[in-house]
C-alpha cells in the first residue's frame, strides 16, 4: 500500500469536541457545510439494549474532531442537510451499517459517500479493517477494548470519547490515499458505483421477528413438539427482554433455548443441568421456563414452513454465474462480489434476460459492470 503520510502517535490527537447542545450542533453544521469532505462514523448500543439506537455520531474535518450526542440533543435533524448535500463527500469506513442505522433512527438521506473499506476491497487489499489500515498507513495502533462497549451509558468516559474520535480522525487522509490508487488502477468508476449503491440502501427493511424460531440454527432438527416448546420459550424471552431493555441473548441465548426445548426439563434440578443455563438464570427464569415447557408438551406440534423449491434451470444459471464471477475475481485480484454483487447476480439468474436491453434493466444500478462484463454475462446465460 502506498503511503505519503508521516506516521503519527495517538497521543498527538487533539481533544474531540463533544456536542450536546443545540447551539453547538448548529455551529458544527455550519462548519460541515463549508467542507468538501467530512469523515463520519457512529456508535450504537446493540449489545446492551432490546432495541438498539445510534448513541454517538462522530465527525472529523481538517482542524477538528466532533462527537454528536443524540441522547443529549432533542433534535439532530439539522445534520440531515449535511448528509443529503451532494457537494459534501461523507467519508465512512464500512458505511452500510452506519447508513442503515442513521436512516432508521433519524430518517436521514445520503448523497456523495466514500467508503474506505469498500475502496480497499475494490483495490484487492488483503487487510481492510480500519485498525489494519490505520496501522499500515499512519503507524497508529488503536485499542480494541471499546469495540463492544456500552455507548448508551452516560457520561461517556474520556477514554471512550478519544477512541470514538480516532475512528474518523484519519479517514479523510486515508480516503485521499485510496482515491489516488483507484484512479491509478482505473477502478474509480467501479468504486463510485458502489458508493452510490450504498447511499440508496433502505433503512426500513424487514426486521426479523424475535419469536421466529426457524431463524435459529438447529430449530429444524427438533421434533414438532419440541419446536412448539421452543416457540413458547422464544415468546417468553422476547417479552422479558423488552421489559428488561436487554438484547435477547443476554436473557437466554438461542443455543440454550434449543437445548431446553430438546431436553424438556420438568424440574428446577433438571433445568439446571441443561447446557448454557446458569444458576442465576434458573433462579430468575426457572418458573416461567418450566411453565413454557409444560404448555409446549400439550399444544399443537409446530412444523417448519416449506422451503420454496428453486427450479433446476435457475440453480444452474446461478452456479454458472458464480463460477464465471470467481474466475474473473481471481484475475482482478479481488473478492467475487466485487465483480458482481450477490443481489445483482441472483436477479440476473432469476429473470434470465434474453437480450442486452433486458440485462441493462436488471443491472441499471451497476452501469460500470454492465459495460465491462455485460457481454460475458450474456454468454454465460446463453449456455442454459
Amino acid at each position: 500500500m502506498p503511503s505519503s503520510i508521516i506516521p503519527q502517535s495517538m497521543t498527538t490527537l487533539p481533544k474531540p469536541i463533544l456536542v450536546t447542545e443545540a447551539q453547538q450542533l448548529q455551529e458544527l453544521v455550519g462548519r460541515l457545510e463549508g467542507q468538501k469532505a467530512a469523515a463520519v462514523d457512529t456508535e450504537s448500543n446493540s449489545l446492551y439494549a432490546y432495541r438498539e439506537r445510534v448513541c454517538l455520531i462522530q465527525f472529523s474535518i481538517p482542524g477538528g474532531d466532533y462527537l454528536v450526542d443524540p441522547l443529549a440533543l432533542e433534535d439532530i435533524s439539522p445534520l440531515g442537510a449535511v448528509f443529503a448535500n451532494p457537494g459534501i463527500e461523507k467519508v465512512f469506513h464500512a458505511a452500510e451499517y452506519d447508513v442503515l442505522t442513521l436512516k432508521r433512527d433519524f430518517g436521514f438521506e445520503f448523497a456523495n459517500l466514500f467508503d474506505t473499506m469498500v475502496a480497499a476491497r475494490i483495490l484487492g487489499w488483503e487487510k481492510i479493517g480500519l485498525g489494519n489500515l490505520l496501522e499500515a498507513e499512519f503507524g497508529v495502533y488503536p485499542e480494541k477494548k471499546f469495540q463492544k462497549a456500552n455507548w448508551g451509558k452516560r457520561p461517556l468516559p474520556r477514554a471512550m470519547l478519544n477512541y470514538a474520535s480516532l475512528d474518523t480522525h484519519y479517514l479523510i487522509q486515508l480516503r485521499d490515499i485510496l482515491f489516488e490508487e483507484l484512479e491509478r488502477t482505473k477502478r474509480l468508476p467501479l468504486a463510485l458505483e458502489d458508493f452510490t449503491r450504498l447511499s440508496q440502501i433502505s433503512g426500513n427493511g424487514p426486521t426479523p421477528q424475535p419469536t421466529d424460531i426457524w431463524r435459529m440454527n438447529g430449530a429444524r432438527d427438533l421434533t414438532p413438539q419440541q419446536a412448539t416448546i421452543l416457540k413458547l420459550l422464544a415468546e417468553y424471552r422476547q417479552s422479558k427482554a423488552e421489559k428488561m431493555d436487554k438484547p435477547l441473548f443476554k436473557v437466554i441465548d438461542d443455543k440454550t433455548l434449543l437445548a431446553i426445548a430438546a431436553a424438556q426439563p420438568a424440574s428446577y434440578q433438571e433445568l439446571g443441568t441443561v447446557p448454557g443455563m446458569t444458576d442465576r438464570q434458573v433462579k430468575r427464569h426457572g418458573k416461567a421456563v418450566l411453565a413454557a415447557v409444560r404448555r409446549g408438551t400439550q399444544e399443537e406440534p409446530s412444523r417448519p414452513p416449506r422451503k420454496i423449491r428453486q427450479d433446476r434451470e435457475y440453480i444452474a444459471r446461478v452456479e454458472s454465474l458464480r463460477e464465471w464471477r470467481k474466475k474473473t475475481a481471481r484475475r482482478m485480484g479481488v473478492e467475487s462480489d466485487v465483480v458482481l454483487p450477490r443481489d445483482v447476480m441472483f436477479a440476473v439468474a432469476r429473470k434470465n434476460p434474453s437480450d442486452h436491453a433486458g440485462l441493462a434493466k436488471i443491472m441499471e444500478s451497476v452501469p460500470w459492470r454492465l459495460e465491462r462484463f455485460g457481454s460475458k454475462i450474456q454468454a454465460v446465460l446463453a449456455d442454459h
